[in-house]
């Protein structure tokens, strides 16, 4: 990471400043400058360069794009991610605007298989120019031009090519991260005593690391995000390799197998000087000198193999987009078909279906019928019953007129009393009778004696509770009129 104080300003000094704060770090922070429009990607052509080295195509070539608006506000748009921008856990649409405010969080990309965070989060936050200054990171611009004498090709680190190659050819879709190699930079030795005074760290970094770093063995190298996955997973079930791939991959792996014995024979000598330096401060020192120029080579050699490596993933890169398209292709004409047998399937889902009504419906329309052919059974044997009914209310109400109605006063028997020539009158109509004539009103024999009647009260009492209310109205009132005139 570059030096951030050739990003100092005259006129920013004492002021605040926005920027994004790397979650977790006190480094590789993200300024954003009033007026300016910050990109952010792995491309060569944006503000801040993200180079992942866990998986290099979890971040786009141009990711995202951060500015102001008209009224100086921050704000932050997808520039079609393959991975997306998230804002405070929600995923944005692809090329929509969104405002972002003080202790907003940001996450680019998706968290890896078996980890809980992203790779790169950031929270938003504005402090003091001297606060974060020295934890920004290095602009693009600033990184090219420290390296123009370097070669401009992407090179790879001997760990990731390694993890590429236990992997094999399904992970060579993630980018492997740039690394500069320097061939030209020979370790200089004066004599004797600055021999043996050089320490470890005056050689390659990259290649006097002999402990695994916590980068490299810490996190294991994922297979990428799962749109990738998927894409390989659909290649691998629907094409086969093509024979310019497999000749491709094939030579990837011989160059494979060599870079890695020159990088063990690159650590030999690299222990072995360090051996040296350790055991004898005065000794030979062309002996050291002839180690240091061997090791030279074989870096040498290594940068050789590792540029044929990067035009051949460049190849392969290339075809796996070809076949990438022709995929594509495929899946469209299948999705075609899928659909036009989803549709035909419908249909006969549907033919079905009204069959199926059908034959329901005529079997409704048959119970129907039986149930209508019992209700007209059962209606006329209910007019049958109550034909039968009003028949026998009909003798009743003859019996009642013609056996149970006082010849007096031609009503039904009120206290009925019955004489010694066996004739029923009512108490009261036989007791006015009797005051002019002592003589039965139907037979005209004399009245020796009145019998009371109770078998014919309770009858009549109970058939009357069986007619109408008129009948029984017409009752009442006239048994209280009887009683009122006999009290009188």
């Amino acid at each position: 990471m570059g030096e951030p104080g050739s990003l100092v300003r005259g006129d920013r000094a004492g002021g605040r400043s926005w920027c994004l704060r790397r979650v977790g770090m006190n480094a590789e922070w993200l300024l954003l400058e009033d007026g300016d429009e910050v990109t952010v990607g792995r491309g060569f052509g944006v503000t801040y360069q993200l180079v992942s080295k866990i998986c290099p195509l979890m971040i786009s070539r141009n990711h995202c794009v951060l500015k102001q608006n008209a009224e100086g506000q921050w704000t932050i748009m997808d520039n079609k991610s393959l991975n997306g921008v998230w804002l405070n856990r929600e995923r944005l649409e692809p090329l929509e605007v969104y405002s972002i405010h003080k202790g907003d969080h940001i996450q680019l990309g998706v968290p890896l298989e078996n980890k809980e965070n992203a790779e790169y989060e950031y929270e938003v936050i504005e402090e003091d120019w001297e606060r974060i200054y020295p934890c920004l990171a290095p602009k693009n611009d600033h990184i090219i031009g420290k390296n123009k004498g370097l070669r401009t090709k992407r090179k790879f680190s001997l760990d990731e090519l390694e993890g590429l190659g236990a992997e094999g050819p399904s992970n060579l879709k993630c980018k492997i991260s740039k690394v500069s190699c320097e061939p030209g930079q020979p370790v200089k030795s004066s004599g004797k005593s600055e021999v043996a005074s050089h320490p470890p760290e005056y050689l390659d970094p990259k290649l006097t690391s002999f402990e695994p770093s916590e980068k490299t063995t810490g996190a294991h190298v994922s297979p990428g995000p799962v749109e990738v996955v998927e894409l390989q997973q659909k290649k691998q079930k629907k094409t086969s390799n093509p024979s310019a791939s497999q000749s491709s991959l094939d030579l990837f792996r011989v160059t494979m197998s060599r870079i890695l014995k020159l990088k063990t024979q690159m650590q030999e000598k690299q222990v072995a000087v360090l051996n040296v330096k350790k055991q004898t401060q005065e000794g030979n020192s062309k002996m050291i000198v002839k180690m240091e120029q061997e090791l030279q080579d074989l870096q040498s050699q290594l940068c050789a193999e590792q540029a044929q490596q990067q035009a051949r993933v460049e190849q392969l890169e290339k075809t796996f987009q070809e076949e990438e398209q022709h995929l594509q292709g495929l899946e469209k004409e299948q999705g075609e078909e899928d659909l036009k047998q989803q549709l035909a399937q419908a249909l006969q889902e549907h033919q079905a279906l009204m069959e199926e009504l059908n034959r329901s419906k005529k079997d409704f329309e048959a119970i129907l019928q039986a149930k209508n052919k019992e209700l007209e059974q059962t209606k006329e044997e209910k007019e049958k019953v109550q034909a039968q009914k009003e028949e026998v209310l009909s003798h009743m109400n003859d019996v009642l007129e013609n056996e149970l109605q006082c010849i007096i006063c031609s009503e039904y028997f009120i206290e009925a009393v019955t004489l010694n020539c066996a004739h029923s009158f009512c108490s009261y109509c036989i007791n006015e009778w009797m005051k002019r004539k002592i003589e039965c009103p139907i037979c005209r024999k004399d009245i020796k004696s009145k019998t009371h009647s109770l078998v014919l009260d309770n009858c009549i009492n109970k058939m009357v509770d069986n007619l109408s209310s008129e009948v029984k109205e017409r009752r009442i009132v006239l048994i209280r009129e009887r009683k009122a005139k006999r009290l009188s």
